[in-house]
């Protein structure tokens, strides 16, 4: 049977790491931005952690066994 292929899509949104939790990019930073106050566009800079329920299913699509 050939080996598993990973979801390039995720691999390139997401990254594992050194402890094993996943980390993700925030959403609603990409436009619109005159309306979002300087505070809220700086934290959306910030990169968050997948939370721990869809943390399996990430891991899932972006490591290839």
């Amino acid at each position: 049977m050939p080996k598993m292929k990973s979801k390039r899509g995720a691999v390139k949104r997401f990254k594992v790491t050194a402890s094993g939790k996943v980390k993700r990019h925030r959403a609603y930073g990409s436009h619109i931005l005159t309306k979002k106050s300087a505070k809220r566009k700086r934290n959306l800079r910030k990169a968050a952690l997948v939370s721990a329920v869809d943390e399996k299913r990430v891991k899932r699509m972006i490591i290839a066994s």
